[in-house]
């Protein structure tokens, strides 16, 4: 062992494949579960000369927290008459494991063997039931949280309040915190004045430890913030191309407090974008326009860096491309917040609150959760396409669509070193071409992004995104069900019209 808590997810193998896919994927991704647990799933097992339920057996005796996934199948049954699930969930029990058992609500009724399962461990236990991956994730993130805490495993203090370690108050600037007290009583009326020692600052802020200055405090007013916390650095990248390719036009990497990078990376951004200039009729000085609202480019940025898992060794990514502004934030959504609830209104969950109340107080985040849709409000008032949420591989992306993107085509080009490079989503006269590929799939139906992935066998998630998945919406060719909740677990694409009479005139 590696002093982790194992976690045994059992269920009946073919009821809950994605399920158990998307459990195992959320506890490694958590900035908390995957430093002290690590998760048995058999899919991941490679193959070896020994019977499946033995392996199961085995693997309830070497773990610790029995995690079940209940049903309405009972699974294939031994010589007894027993199934590998109802195995498992009594060998916990004789070894005396936690065991969590979350029941699925709804569909017909289960098998009678696995009905009585469900009420045996009724009698033995608390059990949750779920209808979705929300409701879910929610139940085992609780279940799994009151554990550790039991345990004394679970760190009483988040990342950002913890000790950074070798740092002392003189790795703070004292012009820094200056410059933040100044701002803070302009912005919001703070009550310390400007003269206010450091030490003194720093407390009022809950940045110290016995004295010491806390990680919030590093990333906040460091003299040099990377030197503790390296991947805490900003990356700005902007590419002429529809996807990310290399050589990199425009690539820069910043460093310096929380504050220094935001400014920075928001300068990066409007840069680059394209902008408008207006007349003098409402005053003295010319309004600017860019294709993406300015303050929805700072709201997307500071969320990012305020939000972030500081904790990964990943840093945030800002990635503009002729059609959209993508920001990469190390991390994941923590129940019971989920991507669809981002598009409304929420409650505010900063998972680094000592982080964000310095920010709050120089008016660079509000902490009433309407950050996100602002930004919705401000995107639909531009006349711009609704931003989209979404979870992969450990990060939380934000896509921007610039004004005016319908038309970018797969036409764009990049000049690289002297040399016009095409677009990777422009292959006319070649039947690999990725959106012809697509589109071929699309023909026989609507698809998952998941299901058109496995179609044209495409294992990575950016690389289908950025090649397949963005060309084909930018050209009109594809569109989604649910354009209102671009982040749905249920969405799906289908073919448009436009899209058909591009394919028909491939054919001819």
């Amino acid at each position: 062992m590696n002093g982790k808590i194992r976690i045994f997810i059992s269920s009946v193998q073919s009821e809950f494949v994605a399920e158990r896919a998307a459990l195992r994927d959320y506890l490694r991704g958590d900035p908390l579960f995957r430093r002290c647990c690590e998760v048995f799933l058999f899919e991941d097992v490679p193959a070896q000369d020994r019977r499946p339920d033995e392996l199961y057996l085995d693997e309830v005796e070497r773990c610790d927290v029995y995690l079940g996934l209940f049903g309405q199948e009972y699974g294939s049954e031994d010589s007894e008459g027993l199934s590998p699930t109802e195995r498992e969930f009594a060998l916990a029990g004789e070894l005396s494991r936690p065991r969590f058992i979350f029941v699925k609500s709804g569909g017909a009724a289960p098998h009678p063997k696995m009905a009585a399962l469900i009420a045996r461990a009724g009698t033995e236990l608390i059990r949750r039931r779920f209808s979705g991956m929300p409701e879910l994730t929610a139940a085992v993130y609780v279940s799994l949280v009151n554990y550790l805490e039991e345990r004394g495993l679970l760190r009483t203090s988040p990342f950002d309040a913890a000790v950074a370690k070798n740092a002392t108050l003189e790795d703070i600037s004292p012009e820094k915190v200056e410059k933040f007290l100044r701002r803070a009583q302009y912005e919001r009326d703070y009550a310390l004045p400007v003269e206010t020692p450091v030490a003194d600052v720093l407390a009022h802020l809950d940045l110290l430890d016995r004295g010491l200055p806390n990680h919030a405090a590093i990333l906040l007013f460091g003299k040099a913030p990377q030197r503790f916390l390296i991947s805490s650095e900003l990356k700005c990248m902007h590419f002429h191309t529809l996807a990310k390719r290399k050589p990199i036009p425009s690539y820069q990497i910043y460093k310096g407090t929380l504050f220094d990078l935001v400014d920075q990376a928001i300068d990066f951004v409007l840069s680059k974008l394209n902008r408008s200039v207006g007349t003098r009729v409402a005053g003295p000085q010319a309004p600017v326009e860019y294709d993406i609202p300015e303050e929805v480019v700072a709201e997307g940025i500071v969320n990012a860096v305020a939000h972030r898992d500081y904790a990964s060794n990943a840093s945030v990514e800002v990635q503009l491309f002729p059609d959209r502004l993508e920001i990469w934030n190390p991390g994941t959504l923590h129940p019971p917040l989920t991507l669809e609830k981002l598009y409304e209104p929420h409650a505010s969950q900063p998972p680094n609150p000592l982080i964000a109340e310095p920010l709050f107080l120089t008016k660079y985040i509000e902490k009433a959760g309407t950050g996100t849709v602002d930004m919705l409000e401000r995107c639909r008032a531009a006349g711009m396409r609704r931003p989209e949420f979404c979870t992969e591989t450990g990060f939380f992306i934000l896509t921007l669509w610039r004004k005016g993107q319908a038309q970018v085509t797969a036409q764009v080009t990049a000049q690289v070193q002297g040399k016009v490079e095409e677009s990777p989503t422009q292959s006319p006269t070649q039947s690999n071409d990725p959106v012809e590929r697509l589109l071929l799939v699309l023909q026989e139906g609507e698809r998952t992004a998941r299901e058109l992935r496995q179609a044209i066998k495409i294992k990575h998630r950016y690389t289908f995104r950025s090649n397949y998945l963005h060309p084909a919406l930018v050209q009109g060719l594809i569109e989604m069900t649910i354009p209102e909740k671009p982040g749905s677990r249920l969405q799906k694409y289908r073919l448009t019209d436009q899209g058909r009479a591009w394919l028909a005139g491939r054919k001819t």
